[in-house]
């Protein structure tokens, strides 16, 4: 745990449990979201041939839902600043750190 904290940067085995409870929840919420979005647009499995074409839509917005939630999930439970640095680190990662001003 003592290693988590460091690299992390945080001091309590409480903050531990919130990061890795915001984790948790975000890891399926942006699945169940896709579901009512592809709804939505009139894309369901039963009707969209071929049925690759779904999974890959259901895939590609949960990729965003996920990175949009995953601060707001954290701010809910009070861990918005880690997770907003995570995600910014993420992002640069990922390619898109010109989205934010980034230290090296």
């Amino acid at each position: 745990m003592e290693k988590l904290k460091q690299r992390w940067g945080i001091e309590s085995n409480f903050q531990i449990s919130m990061i890795l409870l915001v984790f948790a929840i975000n890891g399926s919420f942006p699945a169940w979201v896709s579901k009512p979005v592809t709804d939505f647009f009139g894309l369901n499995a039963e009707t969209t041939n071929p049925y690759i074409l779904y999974l890959v839509l259901r895939i590609l917005l949960v990729f965003p839902i996920y990175q949009i939630t995953l601060p707001l999930v954290g701010w809910l439970f009070g861990e918005f600043k880690f997770f907003w640095e995570f995600e910014k680190k993420m992002l640069k990662r990922l390619g898109l750190g010109k989205l934010f001003k980034l230290k090296d």
